[in-house]
């Protein structure tokens, strides 16, 4: 039986590029999302598939974003804004 492989060797670039790729499908479902109306019954199973979908896209880019490390001095007295 098959295994996962646990351990990726992903550039900066690429995780940038998948990023990218989780928003865009996020604003067409997000477009989707719009153009169906709340009035119509027959639209509510579509309605709870996309935004199903959506949740699972956000969810990941914050996991995605949860893993970064950012930059912070070592020697010096770290100052945010």
């Amino acid at each position: 039986m098959a295994s996962y492989n646990r351990n990726f060797d992903l550039s900066v670039s690429d995780v940038e590029l998948i990023e990218e790729a989780l928003r865009a499908r996020g604003r067409e479902l997000s477009k989707m999302r719009l153009a169906l109306g709340n009035q119509d019954p027959a639209d509510i199973e579509s309605i709870r598939v996309i935004e199903a979908d959506q949740r699972a896209g956000e969810e990941l880019l914050g996991r995605m974003h949860d893993q970064k490390v950012f930059y912070r001095p070592k020697t010096a007295t770290y100052i945010g804004g």
